[in-house]
Formats: structure tokens, sequence, C-alpha cells
């Protein structure tokens, strides 16, 4: 039997003793954790057992403009946990009560916030007295100059 589940924004398919990398979740090794199929299969369950969290490889990202000499790059490690499905219940009303019973996932809050003091009001810029600009000098004319003549021989 197998099951799709959704986290982490990504679907995958998983049956009893496989091994998924997916998106760091909040919990530490060794903690239980159910995938609940509600929007797609009313009262399934998927248990897992995180194994390890890590961080993946180093992706590369890279960023050029021809002959503009510009070149940027950066590096991005994504974190990681691995879990191991346990079982599958295709209906949580068959399911033993300690297999429900399970550590809840604390749940991501925005961090609070800290209030700070309230900022001065910025000054008002003043501006300085418009001076005359200086009138722009009248080009004269140059005259042309008079080359000398190439004498020519007789």
């Amino acid at each position: 039997m197998y099951a799709v589940i959704k986290t982490g924004g990504k679907q995958y398919r998983v049956k009893e003793g496989d091994l998924l990398e997916i998106e760091k979740l909040g919990a530490e090794k060794g903690q239980k954790i159910n995938f609940v199929g509600t929007p797609v299969v009313e009262n399934a369950v998927v248990r897992a057992e995180v194994v390890e969290n890590y961080k993946g490889d180093k992706v590369l990202i890279f960023k050029k403009k021809r002959r503009k000499q510009y070149r940027r790059t950066k590096g991005h490690r994504q974190e990681l946990t691995k879990v191991r499905i346990e079982k599958i219940h295709p209906d949580t009303k068959l399911v033993p009560e300690d297999d429900l019973r399970v550590e809840a996932l604390p749940v991501r809050t925005a961090a609070p916030k800290v209030e700070t003091p309230a900022k001065k009001a910025p000054k008002p810029a003043v501006k300085k007295a418009a001076q005359p600009k200086a009138a722009p000098k009248k080009k004269t004319e140059a005259k042309p100059t008079a080359k000398p003549k190439k004498k020519v021989k007789e």
C-alpha cells in the first residue's frame, strides 16, 4: 500500500519503510509525527519517525551580464529532515490510540514585536537662499587667421 503526503509545498508518494528527505520540520531526532490526509482522503494518517535533521548540499547561484563586468556568486544550503515512514493508516477509526497520540509539532509563530522608542520627527529641511547664477560667458567668434600663401615657382 502507498500514500501521497504533502509537506513543504511538495507531494511525495510513500510506502511503509521508505526513507524520505523533506524540508525541515520543527521536530527533534527520534520524534514521531503524523501526516494527516484531511484535504484529500478523510481520516487517513501516515505515521513517520524523524531520523535526522541536516543541511543539504550547497547550491550555487551565479549571475552574469556579458561584457559589463558584472558577476555575482551566492550559495544556499537547504535545511532538511530525513524521516522513515512507519505505518500508513487508511482510516483513523481503526487506528490504535497510541498511534494517534504523538508529540505535536511546534507551530511556528512570528517573533514577538519588540517595542522601540518613538522616533523623533525629522527636522524640516531649511532651504538656502537662492543665489543668482553667474551669467554665461559670451562666446566671441574667432576671426579666421590668414594662412601665408605658398609661393609658386615660375
